[in-house]
């Protein structure tokens, strides 16, 4: 069975069998050559799964990059231009992202792009591309030692979720995910935050509620202007905490980040009187009780401020965050005080 949510001119299938949607799409659209961008893991792992079940991508050219955020870099880019170049890819191919949430990004970035645009599709296979990062059409790379620095929104011609990829996943993955998941839920839906508490293992379903809550939040602000920005929250100091540690031996990854980030943006929605202290309460606990916090973290405030001030949300020399303002709600473009951040680092320093 598989669920079909409609989104920007484009579907999110979702389900056991989408292998063969997949199959019927490429069959419609009749593209000129295929490309399918993925990593070391995707390759062994996913790949063949997606061969065996699409055979129209039997003489697919294979794109391999290295896994991680640290190659998510202009440098990769530049490769994927020029192996795409060299097998003579016009403005009728199609470039298939078979992978996280770096391979999306970059791969989406790349298509976007080349030729001034080809085709491109998302096949995620982690928690946190399937629920989060293969939906909304934000594609780019890091650059100046800022996450996401450079991109555009530009939607894939469909996604093709296939849940079974996620056997593949360890449980530091698997969380990766879940961050994404609760705070989809954090700022848009109490109901479903409230099911969190109790019930994180119906990958299906947990995806399939994410995408949907997501996909509306797109549909009504596609480019990122007003309400979209809600799902920022957790992300402006979370990126700047993942952009701190990039390259080291404490790096985190992108949701264990944005948990820390959802607890020090809640923190401050607090001191402003957009949450009560009940529920800013309830959400540390139980983000707390789902994620296991990175320790040790020797990160100082000077470090954090100056990557926050740089944070492409700003506007005007003012902060700008996404803060949650009720269990189920989020405020948009709530100016915030270096004093405010500040005091936010120093609880979390004290508590965690």
């Amino acid at each position: 069975m598989v669920t079909h949510i409609k989104s920007l001119k484009y579907t999110i299938n979702t389900g056991d069998t989408v292998l063969k949607e997949l199959t019927i799409f490429l069959k419609k659209n009749k593209y000129s050559n295929y490309f399918i961008l993925c990593d070391e893991n995707t390759l062994q792992h996913c790949l063949p799964l997606v061969i065996t079940n699409c055979t129209p991508l039997v003489n697919a050219h294979i794109i391999e990059i290295e896994s991680g955020e640290t190659n998510k870099t202009i440098e990769i880019v530049i490769n994927c231009w020029h192996t795409l170049l060299e097998n003579n890819a016009d403005k009728n191919a199609l470039l298939i992202n078979l992978g996280g949430g770096v391979i999306s990004d970059l791969g989406g970035f790349t298509a976007s792009t080349y030729k001034r645009g080809i085709d491109f599709i998302n096949i995620p296979t982690t928690l946190l591309a399937m629920a989060d990062a293969s939906v909304g059409g934000k594609t780019g790379f890091d650059f100046g030692g800022l996450k996401n620095s450079i991109g555009t929104i530009t939607q894939p011609k469909a996604v093709f979720i296939y849940p079974a990829f996620l056997n593949t996943l360890s449980q530091r993955h698997i969380n990766n995910g879940l961050a994404e998941v609760f705070k989809i839920a954090l700022i848009n839906n109490k109901v479903f935050w409230d099911y969190l508490k109790t019930n994180t293992k119906n990958y299906l379903q947990l995806i399939t509620k994410s995408v949907a809550l997501k996909n509306k939040v797109v549909l009504k602000d596609p480019t990122d202007k007003g309400v979209r920005k809600a799902l920022n929250f957790g992300h402006t100091i979370g990126h700047a905490i993942e952009s701190l540690y990039l390259n080291t031996k404490n790096e985190l990854l992108h949701g264990e980040a944005i948990v820390i980030g959802m607890i020090l943006e809640s923190h401050i929605a607090l001191q402003k009187k957009l949450v009560t202290k009940t529920e800013f309460v309830e959400i540390i606990t139980v983000l707390y009780s789902n994620f296991e916090l990175k320790k040790h973290l020797s990160f100082t405030s000077n470090q954090l401020l100056q990557l926050i001030k740089n944070d492409k949300k700003n506007s005007n020399s003012k902060l700008k965050f996404a803060l949650v303002n009720k269990i189920g709600g989020c405020k948009v473009d709530a100016e915030v005080t270096l004093d405010q951040i500040q005091k936010a680092i120093t609880y979390f320093k004290t508590n965690y």
